[in-house]
């Protein structure tokens, strides 16, 4: 539940129907306007709820109308005087009138399309909200009331090949690394082994990076931003020719989301498995494969 005063003396309050029982999500770190956990709702679902008016004993609070508006919209932070909005509806909950004591109106919006998940990156967002707005002589005043999207797929991927390639340097490096499979569910383990079929550099460890590329923005402004999210060692020492080494990674502790390609012509967001090994001398060698993440159930 969440509120705002509005002068003379009434508040308003949101409550989503059933937010006491539907999974909720912290706010995204570092986001400093969401303060408190969000109601988290599938694409398909109705959201539903009751705005209520609370009007102080002795007053009357007079208005031109009282709507409310859900809305998704991405917000690209270095263009931060325009937002875009691609989902709109909008109740008229109350035509011009006066209240004189508390009111609850009931609002609803179903069969409405929430094809995007909600995001929170390193230059672009994308959220949805109950907007409510109450009109009024001197000022309109509106608040908005925040809700997550998150789309699950059920179902596993018809094409799921895994994942060979072959790395070497000449005469002194040759690899082979294997992943189980090319897309993983968000609480996945990622499953893999490397083979080592010439070794002639002194390898001091090996380390296995899930990074993050998001691309925001279109056409000759467009921002591209990495972050390793997840980084595990993988062996330590020197390998000799003909060894394997297995790959364990567990996806769920760490905060992913799933692969997002061109969302409304305004951002991407791709992860890929970076294998990095280091010698003695600390330099890098590195080999990425991009990977498709997905959601199988929300949470």
């Amino acid at each position: 539940m969440a509120w705002f005063g509005l002068q003379p003396g009434a508040t308003v309050l949101l409550e989503f129907d059933g937010a006491e029982r539907r999974p909720s999500r912290a706010p995204p770190p570092g986001d400093k306007k969401a303060l408190e956990r969000v109601p988290i709702f599938v694409g398909s679902e109705p959201v539903s709820g009751a705005v209520t008016v609370l009007v102080a004993p002795g007053k009357k609070v007079d208005h031109m109308g009282i709507k409310v508006e859900m809305i998704g919209q991405i917000e690209l932070y270095y263009d931060r005087g325009n937002h875009y909005k691609f989902s709109s509806l909008v109740r008229e909950l109350d035509t011009a009138n006066s209240l004189v004591g508390n009111r609850q109106f009931l609002f609803d919006f179903s069969n409405v399309d929430k094809p995007y998940e909600s995001y929170s990156g390193l230059n672009v967002r994308l959220r949805y909200f109950v907007r409510v707005t109450i009109t009024r002589n001197y000022g309109t005043i509106t608040k908005d009331f925040e809700f997550a999207v998150q789309n699950v797929e059920p179902e596993e991927p018809v094409m799921n090949p895994s994942l060979k390639m072959e790395v070497g340097i000449e005469e002194c490096l040759h690899i082979e690394f294997e992943y189980d499979k090319s897309k993983y569910h968000l609480r996945d383990v990622i499953i893999g082994k490397i083979y080592f079929l010439l070794v002639r550099i002194k390898i001091k460890h090996m380390e296995l990076a899930v990074v993050r590329r998001e691309a925001a923005g279109s056409g000759a402004t467009v921002y591209n931003e990495s972050e390793t999210v997840v980084k595990y060692e993988v062996m330590d020492g020197a390998p000799v020719k003909g060894e394997c080494v297995p790959l364990r990674l567990f996806l769920k502790p760490y905060d992913l989301t799933p692969t997002y390609k061109s969302i409304n012509n305004k951002f991407s967001v791709r992860y890929y498995l970076n294998l990095v090994l280091v010698d003695e001398e600390d330099r890098r060698y590195f080999k990425q494969q991009e990977v498709v993440l997905w959601r199988r159930d929300v949470g």
